[in-house]
């Protein structure tokens, strides 16, 4: 069999430099402190690139691998130890949270290939999304708006809006309500939209839940 080095990317000297300049500011500047130095650690993100919306938070001990592929709307919070693995663009929608140590991985290896070349694919988070405690997300992942991924969950491709996923691999456990003024409410459309983004109708009549469940 022959013999291959699969060891390291070829990535140009550039991008090299940029990325030791940024792991180096941000390990000595930005890894560490409390929560109220996050004005900070936003200012260090957008010196190297990333679009940051206003009244982020940012966290210590959130890992960024690239910060020009990163873009970030208003009013998001990005918890301890979130790890944004970034070779290719990450979007988070605005008032979307991000919790403890989740995962957002945009690169992988072609297994198919003997060498297992990196390659990576985007992921996509929309508006008032939770990602939770360490939930993964596989490159290539969209999450729509509204949706929100259980802790520990393993998700991938397109979850849809409005929507609470879980487990590994995660998938729709029932449609997530809103309260407006003391009353649950819900798109009746929903149902449908899950049946037909979904290989299987039967799973989804048995386990997405009625969001009048809990009331009763």
């Amino acid at each position: 069999m022959q013999r291959l080095d699969i060891s390291v990317h070829r990535w140009a000297w550039r991008e090299k430099l940029r990325r030791a300049a940024w792991q180096i500011v941000w390990h000595t500047l930005g890894l560490w402190g409390p929560r109220r130095f996050s004005r900070f650690r936003v200012a260090l993100l957008r010196a190297f690139g990333a679009q940051v919306g206003k009244s982020c938070l940012i966290c210590r001990g959130v890992k960024i691998l690239m910060p020009w592929n990163l873009e970030i709307g208003d009013f998001v919070a990005i918890a301890e130890g979130v790890d944004i693995y970034n070779f290719a663009p990450v979007r988070i929608g605005s008032q979307s949270c991000i919790s403890q140590r989740a995962w957002l991985c945009t690169g992988t290896h072609d297994y198919r290939q003997p060498a297992f070349p990196l390659v990576w694919r985007p992921i996509t988070i929309g508006s008032s999304v939770w990602i939770a405690a360490e939930a993964f997300l596989h490159p290539g992942t969209t999450v729509c708006t509204g949706a929100v991924v259980g802790a520990r969950s393993v998700a991938s491709g397109r979850l849809a809006e409005w929507t609470i996923y879980a487990g590994n691999p995660a998938r729709p456990i029932k449609v997530r309500c809103i309260l407006e003024g003391g009353t649950q409410t819900r798109d009746p459309t929903l149902y449908h939209r899950l049946e037909s983004e979904q290989s299987s109708t039967e799973f989804l009549f048995e386990e997405v839940a009625d969001p009048n469940d809990e009331a009763r």
